[in-house]
Order: C-alpha cells, then structure tokens, then sequence
C-alpha cells in the first residue's frame, strides 16, 4: 500500500539545528515537512542544504522567534497559496504559509505562545486564534482535502499533559486556550493523533529544564487536524521521540501521519 508522509517539526532555529534536520530528513524520509520557528529571515534559508536532501521548499522567514516553511519531496509540485492570516493588516509575524502539495493543501502554522498570561501576549494568542478559526472555517467551505499542520501551542486536554497540575500557570493550559482549540476542531476536522490513539498519553515537547526528557514529562502541542475530505485517508500517526535526544536538538520532537492513497 502506497502512503504519503507528512510531518511536522518546530525545529527551534533552522539553522543551529540544520544538521539535526537534515539527519532526521535522511532518516525518517517524510513526504512532506512543515516547520516552525525558523529564526531565520527569509535570505538566510538553508534551501541548498534541503535541496541537497532532495526537497523544495518555500518559507516565510522572520529573524526572530517566528518563521514557517514547507518541504517537499521533488517529485512533487509545490504551489504556494498564501502566507499570513487575514484580519489585522498591522500583523507583521511569520506565523502562517499554505500550499497545494499533490492534491492537499497543507497550511504550516506557529500559534502564539501567549506567556507571560494574562496580559498582551495572551490577548495576541486569542486574537491570532479567532483569526484562525475563521481561515479554517472558510477553508471547510472550500470542499477540499486540507490539513492544518504545526506547533498550535496549546495542550487540549489533561492526556496531553504528563502532570496537568504543574501546566496549570501557563498560557498553554489557560481554560481560554482549551475552549479555542475545541471549538477550532469542532468545525469538523479530525485531531490525527488523538483519533488513532485516543486513550494514550503521547507527548511532542520536553522542555530542556528540569531532566524533563528522561523523565518522559512532555506535552502534547504539536497536531495535524484533517478536514472530512482527507480525514478518512489517516492510516497511522506517531512521534519520532529518540530525535528529542539527539545533541543539540530542538525541544520538540518531529510529528507524522501517513495518510493511505
């Protein structure tokens, strides 16, 4: 059975971290790539290195903490459809960029963090969030297989959590950030990794304090939401959490699905 690979990874800096990525590229051999937080601007893409690896690309970069790209293999057509969400022309953040890849438009997010909360930060998480929702609504309406893919920054529930009592201060975990996130999926897209493994505890961020990958005490922040039209394509989902213990990775682990042909 032929199945496509697509993958997520915040890859915490593409550049300090290119030799981790172009590794895990090798090594796990995704379809398509969406990553986040670049810290990169838009000259200084490591494309010739990805291409090396045998991949396209297109990016929406910002030297910052921000910046999204898509990969994908060369056999395949990558079209850009758009970068940036609608509805605040002041929002200059690299945080959106979608494109029709075989059939599928992937659109690569990097949600606000939101800490400190309450205060501005978290004020632009539900601002950037409600702007999302209404980009993934109409997206719905186009009738289309899409995937919204990335780092949403937000643990849905308690599953998603190794203890949700010591999440409980952090814009991730705020009750805000969980309704948004329901009621984003309850428009009608499926959460691929919740739905294959819906009793399981399974995480995609450690954070480098506090022994927290040996310890296993992750969160789950990093998801694939299908639309009706792909969603009965899902055949598998998973982590590659050993990537987490390479040296001089990121804090979050590469995410896939494989969807069926």
């Amino acid at each position: 059975m032929f199945c496509m690979k697509i993958a997520t990874y915040n890859v915490n800096g593409v550049n300090g971290r290119l030799p981790v990525l172009i590794r895990w590229l090798q090594q796990s051999n995704p379809d398509i790539v969406c990553l986040q937080e670049l810290k990169s601007p838009n000259e200084k893409f490591p494309l010739q290195a990805i291409e090396e690896a045998g991949y396209k690309a297109i990016w929406h970069g910002q030297k910052a903490w921000n910046g999204v790209a898509i990969l994908a293999k060369k056999k395949y057509d990558l079209k850009e459809m758009g970068r940036g969400l609608p509805g605040d022309p002041l929002d200059i953040q690299s945080r959106y960029i979608e494109a029709m890849v075989n059939g599928i438009l992937i659109c690569c997010l990097y949600l606000p963090n939101g800490n400190p909360a309450p205060g501005p930060k978290f004020d632009y998480k539900l601002a950037w969030f409600k702007r999302l929702s209404s980009k993934a609504r109409a997206l719905l309406k186009k009738n289309i297989p899409v995937i919204l893919i990335g780092d949403f920054n937000v643990i849905p529930t308690d599953l998603d959590c190794h203890k949700p009592e010591s999440w409980v201060n952090d814009a991730l975990f705020f009750p805000e950030s969980k309704k948004a996130f329901k009621k984003l999926v309850d428009q009608g897209w499926t959460d691929a990794l919740r739905t294959l493994y819906p009793d399981k505890k399974i995480f995609t961020f450690w954070d480098y304090f506090r022994n927290a990958f040996a310890r296993d005490a992750g969160i789950r922040i990093d998801h694939f939401l299908l639309s009706p039209q792909i969603a009965g394509k899902l055949y598998k989902a998973g982590v590659d959490k050993e990537v987490r213990s390479w040296e001089k990775t990121s804090d979050h682990a590469p995410v896939w699905i494989q969807l069926k042909k």
